[in-house]
């Protein structure tokens, strides 16, 4: 089955929620409004159709296999990527300064959902390089940018981040790989890394390692870990790759999913010391790895979307080729394809609702970085800052935890035939469940929507949230249309559970910290649906509005479709969510631990 980029829906985001043509205010954005934005996804989508989509069953079915410290990518990958650094992908919204093209991340994010829809597995590796590329830019020196960010934005070198170790999963105080300072200013790096994505492969010529490590003497914990750049080759005078380091891929996993992309056990020093290079201050690590975790965060919630696009894609294409059986409305006389039953056309709606959803709350998200980031005014980027870093944490995890539904509803749709590997589509919901556990699982995500961005400030920013959305709410009721209004009763319902639980949230961590806990996912995926929802009720409106100016009526008769299928199907979960964090914390912790 052929994948087709959504270019039309991305666009629809990005004028009607995102604003897009605002950004063009924005200094260095002039150039960067919804014309660019149309020419860069049609040329996304032409060179990801043609040349990445192809792949992404080849990588399944020949993974990348790893022999006498080498490892080889799926036939294919290799040329595939030096025609996505050729065509200037990777540096899409870098820096000019060091080659990229400086776009906004609202156009960067579409383009992403793009790539990961065609090849989650080729993507994974553009993705790493652009969280380590941000790291440098914001903890870099002056000479490891210059060194450094130039051939990873060409697509030349790419880009890992090392965190994980056998002892020390997510809880990075338990770090032991070791750095030791030498005279030249250099440092020593012993250890071993684990699931280090993309951290050996064939496809580029160096790979730049960002690696986390104790130097001797730094304090305990989290305090006590540094950053440093650990080059697969070392560069000659002309900095050029040239003595290999002593960094040596030991293994590859083998997984469930994603099976393309190396995953990588790195061993560092095992031959006298791996050559590292401090990135800004010792014991500031975490600080500066947290700017490409963040980044990947956001990165891996457009993976979510990504794997639901391209499954309700295949599930509608089989939905309208299988034939099987009489409708119930015998509206066909005899068998007709299963797309004219009820059941089939509530699943493929809850898909591509689902889909719609996610998209709208990443690119509206997109936006408001690019303003947090670039906007001239202080408060207005302060503002944004806060909007999106309490967006972070919905995008990463609710739109991860909604595609494992949206691949097993498209696995469902094909029946038996899901089953099969030969339809593809069970490839999508191997992959798709990964993403709901690296760069944070989905409770890490909650912890961190609990502690930084609820409980910090006393519900202040989530509360100023739902405040835009009863604006919504007021547009809609005062539509004098059915689907206006469905939305309005349903968008008001779900924000006062939202409030109710923030409330709860605030109110309560610290005095009962089990029961705020227990519903921790919960609150996480009941805020998720309320802001992807909030998003579907601003396009309704916009769908409604051009409507009304005739202007591309079909398109915008089924965006008004959807949003009301989504408030009716899926924002009327999060009363029943809210009940669940407010009442069932007691019960979540009620069963003694040898009693499980």
């Amino acid at each position: 089955m052929t994948y087709r980029a959504p270019v039309k829906d991305m666009l629809f985001c990005m004028k009607e929620l995102a604003g897009i043509d605002q950004l063009t205010q924005i200094p260095g954005f002039e150039d960067a409004g919804y014309d660019t934005a149309a020419a860069v996804l049609e040329e996304c989508a032409k060179f990801n159709e043609g040349v990445v989509a192809p792949l992404n069953w080849e990588g399944d079915k020949y993974p990348s296999s790893f022999h006498d410290g080498k490892v080889t990518t799926t036939p294919g990958f290799k040329q595939a990527f030096q025609q996505f650094g050729e065509g200037g992908w990777q540096g899409l919204q870098h820096p000019v300064d060091f080659g990229g093209q400086g776009l906004p991340k609202t156009i960067g994010a579409a383009c992403a959902e793009v790539l990961h829809s065609a090849n989650l597995s080729f993507a994974l590796c553009p993705l790493l390089t652009d969280g380590a590329i941000e790291a440098l830019l914001t903890a870099g020196s002056d000479e490891q940018k210059a060194t450094y960010l130039p051939k990873m934005i060409s697509g030349e070198w790419t880009g890992t981040m090392n965190l994980t170790e056998p002892q020390a999963g997510s809880d990075l105080a338990a770090v032991r790989t070791r750095a030791e300072p030498q005279p030249d200013g250099t440092y020593k790096i012993f250890g071993t890394k684990i699931f280090i994505t993309y951290g050996e492969h064939d496809m580029a010529e160096n790979i730049v390692h960002l690696v986390l490590a104790r130097v001797q003497g730094a304090p305990e914990g989290v305090k006590g870990i540094s950053l440093f750049i650990v080059p697969k080759f070392l560069l000659d005078a002309n900095g050029n790759p040239g003595t290999r380091n002593d960094a040596h891929c030991v293994s590859i996993e083998h997984k469930l999913g994603i099976k393309a992309s190396p995953t990588a056990v790195l061993q560092y020093g095992d031959h006298g010391g791996a050559i590292g290079y401090l990135i800004g201050q010792e014991n500031r690590g975490l600080e500066y790895m947290f700017i490409m975790m963040n980044s990947a965060r956001f990165g891996v919630g457009v993976q979510g979307l990504a794997v639901s696009e391209r499954a309700y894609q295949k599930a509608v294409q089989y939905a309208r080729d299988r034939v099987q059986s009489r409708p119930v409305d015998g509206s066909v006389k005899g068998a007709a394809p299963i797309i004219h039953h009820p059941d089939v056309r509530r699943m493929l709606m809850t898909m591509r609702a689902t889909a719609e959803g996610c998209r709208a709350l990443a690119i509206t998200a997109a936006a408001a970085y690019d303003a947090a980031h670039h906007h001239p005014d202080a408060e207005t980027r302060a503002q944004n800052q806060t909007f999106y870093e309490f967006m972070v944490p919905l995008v990463k995890g609710y739109s991860t935890e909604t595609s494992l539904e949206v691949t097993s509803l498209a696995v469902q749709v094909h029946g038996g035939m899901g089953f099969i590997e030969e339809t593809g589509i069970a490839q999508l919901y191997r992959d798709a469940k990964i993403l709901t556990i690296y760069e944070g699982t989905t409770a890490i995500q909650a912890n961190d929507l609990i502690g930084r961005k609820t409980s910090r400030d006393g519900g202040q920013s989530a509360k100023a949230i739902a405040g835009q959305i009863e604006l919504t709410e007021a547009d809609l009721a005062a539509r004098n249309d059915p689907a206006a209004q469905s939305f309005a009763k349903r968008l008001k319902a779900a924000r006062e559970a939202f409030i109710e639980v923030v409330d709860f949230v605030a109110g309560q961590t610290k005095a009962s910290p089990n029961a705020v806990f227990a519903g921790s996912v919960p609150y996480l995926m009941l805020a998720g649906n309320l802001m992807a929802g909030w998003q579907m009720g601003r396009a309704l409106l916009a769908a409604e509005d051009a409507i009304n100016e005739g202007e591309e009526v079909e398109f915008m008769q089924a965006k008004v479709a959807t949003a009301r299928f989504y408030a009716e199907h899926i924002l009327t979960r999060v009363p029943g969510l809210r009940d669940s964090i407010l009442e069932g914390g007691e019960s979540a912790c009620a069963l003694p631990l040898d009693a499980f």
